[in-house]
């Protein structure tokens, strides 16, 4: 058996450290992805690593390690992440952290990438792994059914390089099996990319070979959690699918976004439209497979507590039948808040398609709480636009509510209520009042009780937190601690944050972390979204298993997979109505993307690929009146703040810029559109 751990780097430095400083010794010291001299100049040693299967496996796994860190959603070296979108707005940033909001006040560039090129890092994993493939037979020792699990997880990794590549810089260069031969004419280094297209075809050809030799989640010991494994890969083709048929890459009649944002981006060596320019509605077809395939594994569900006496009852808007063909059985808030708090045990999550344990998140919900006296930072702030996309508990609209679940811009609810731990204390606005339960669970708003149980410092627990000018967690009482840290939009993210998490006080803990890389929500959303942009039918033959699978547009299939996730809300189902209407599901999917995966990574990527990047981002940053108290504090405003006046919307931000030093060593390697001056 391989006794390792892929892409978790805290236990890789300690079990690997002997192997992982031999790579070092390896002569990895340059990022150019083209030059190759510098990964294989000790022949002798390099030689050695092939020699048994002992140090084949130890270099695959130091190898992993080299990936980013799925949950570094904040900052360093993964992603623009959700501050590079409309749903986070924070007042700092700096070259550590924070790089969404460099990204979105332009200042990254071809020549400065804030730490998050990773072009050549992922390189440097694809040569190795494809070194590995050219060489593994070295190793006599090793048995033919260690070859081939071993092979899965090395064709896994290179696969996931390029998938890195992919979402965040778009086509890619193609190697092949090549590992890069020392020494060769620099012609020899000089690749063009592949299309967009040729890119996703060839990562998801890949997955779905790795995927056949990889092991099922339930093999995966729960030491070995993050591992991946074949609902992984089939997870990560389902969402490159999702994308590849998506109007930013496929321009459909009503969605021109690929002509519009790279109808005259083509391939200098031979013309080639990097992005087709020819509507293909089976790539839908193809996404909705893919999701199938991960929802017919019959392993996955979500994540849900069950009904108890603080229960709240349902409103009768809501199916009473019990889950995933009502809410009746279940408690709807503690079903999605306890995945992100680490409550609920992430290694047997029967919704983590691939997931891993963060201690980037769980140090993150520092910035979450309140300053001062009860040790945070105070301002990972949530936009407005988020808050008010959290519908009412019956799922009506905060702007259509109902007579029952009033939504009111005035007064305070008068009276402490509680409801399946959590509390709402009287001072609480109205504004707060009778919304779903996603709500509560990821949205921390002045009034709110933060509990902090762990701390055995009384002055630092249930403590009632406002965010007005002169409130204990305000603009007045930040500036008197010589920071600028409060959430100037008047909300702060809670989604991971445990009611025995404190941060200030004696003894205050924090629980462990986790974070979704994929979820199982998430599969059934892009199933039913790739459903919804057909017209016709479709068949596949799949020669592994002999089946054949009929994709078309079935409402009741669509309802199926959409309505587990509003019933796992505690909301209702799509309508009659709205299915019959393609347009408006599909304006339900997207609404429902933002708030069910709220600082999960989506966000940057959905409104890129429905090709609505600079509609959302031209919205002015909205929030709380954080100069103002007493009832003027609760007028929605404008977010009086350099950083939300002066974002950037530049369609050329819809794809991370290459390096420059790499456009300039390769003329065929093509600069992304807009980055070329």
């Amino acid at each position: 058996m391989i006794k390792a751990r892929i892409l978790n780097a805290s236990l890789l430095g300690k079990a690997l450290v002997a192997f992982i400083t031999l790579g070092a010794t390896l002569g990895i010291s340059s990022c150019n992805f083209l030059n190759v001299d510098d990964s294989f100049n000790m022949t002798m040693q390099y030689d050695s690593v092939f020699s048994n299967k002992y140090n084949i496996e130890r270099y695959v796994w130091a190898t992993a390690a080299s990936f980013p860190n799925e949950s570094s959603i904040f900052g360093g070296n993964y992603t623009p992440g959700p501050f590079a979108t409309d749903e986070g707005f924070f007042r700092s940033w700096g070259t550590s952290e924070y790089h969404g909001m460099a990204y979105v006040l332009g200042y990254v560039s071809p020549t400065n990438l804030y730490d998050m090129n990773t072009w050549n890092s992922m390189y440097i994993i694809i040569r190795k792994a494809n070194t590995i493939f050219a060489r593994m037979h070295e190793a006599t020792d090793m048995t033919t059914l260690e070859r081939l699990q071993l092979s899965g997880y090395v064709r896994f990794m290179r696969a996931y390089a390029y998938y890195h590549m992919a979402v965040k810089y778009g086509p890619v260069v193609l190697i092949g099996e090549e590992p890069l031969e020392n020494n060769e004419a620099p012609a020899y280094y000089n690749r063009a990319r592949s299309t967009f297209d040729e890119t996703c075809d060839y990562i998801c050809a890949e997955l779905e070979a790795a995927a056949r030799d990889l092991p099922m989640p339930e093999q995966i010991a729960v030491t070995n959690f993050g591992r991946p494994h074949k609902a992984a890969a089939l997870g990560l083709v389902a969402r490159l699918r999702l994308i590849q048929a998506s109007p930013l890459y496929n321009p459909s009649p009503g969605n021109p976004a690929a002509a519009i944002y790279f109808g005259t981006w083509k391939r200098s060596a031979d013309g080639e439209n990097y992005i087709s320019q020819t509507y293909n509605e089976q790539k839908w077809a193809d996404a909705a497979l893919a999701a199938k395939k991960v929802m017919e594994m019959g392993i996955f569900s979500l994540y849900t507590s069950k009904r108890v006496s603080d229960t709240p009852p349902l409103p009768a808007t809501v199916s009473a039948a019990d889950f995933p063909d009502g809410a009746g059985n279940i408690d709807p808030f503690r079903s999605y808040s306890d995945m992100f708090t680490g409550e609920a045990v992430a290694a047997r999550n029967p919704e983590y398609v691939w997931g891993r344990n963060s201690t980037v998140v769980q140090d993150y919900t520092r910035h979450s709480f309140p300053g001062a006296a009860y040790g945070g930072y105070n301002g990972l702030g949530v936009t407005q636009k988020v808050v008010d996309a959290y519908r009412m508990v019956d799922g009506r609209d905060i702007h259509d509510s109902s007579p029952e679940y009033p939504y009111q811009t005035t007064g305070t609810i008068g009276s402490n209520t509680t409801f399946s731990g959590y509390q709402l204390r009287s001072n609480v606005h109205n504004m707060y009042v009778n919304r779903e339960m996603r709500f509560y669970a990821s949205i921390g708003y002045s009034g709110r009780l933060w509990t902090c149980n762990s701390t055995s410092d009384n002055g630092a627990k249930n403590v009632i937190v406002t965010y007005d000018i002169s409130g204990n967690a305000g603009k007045n009482i930040a500036m008197t601690s010589t920071t600028s840290n409060y959430p100037i939009t008047g909300y702060v993210l809670t989604k991971y944050i445990h009611p025995d998490d404190a941060w200030g006080g004696a003894a205050a803990q924090r629980l462990q972390k986790n974070f979704p890389i994929i979820r199982y929500a998430e599969i059934l959303l892009s199933y039913a979204e790739a459903l919804n942009n057909l017209t016709r039918d479709y068949t596949y033959d799949d020669p592994l298993t002999g089946n054949t699978y009929n994709i078309t547009r079935d409402k009741n299939e669509i309802a199926r997979a959409f309505n587990q996730v509003r019933y796992r809300a505690g909301l209702p189902g799509l309508t009659a109505a709205e299915l019959d209407d393609p347009r408006q599901v599909q304006a339900l999917i997207e609404r429902e993307r933002l708030v069910e995966f709220l600082f999960e990574d989506r966000r940057y990527y959905d409104v890129r690929r429905w090709g609505k990047y600079e509609e959302t981002e031209n919205q002015l940053i909205m929030g709380m009146n954080t100069d103002a108290s007493g009832d003027a504090y609760y007028t929605i405003v404008p977010v009086n703040d350099a950083y939300a006046r002066n974002r950037v919307v530049d369609r050329k931000l819809v794809l991370l810029p290459l390096e420059l030093n790499e456009v300039r060593k390769a003329p065929s390697l093509d600069q992304n559109p807009g980055w070329q001056d």
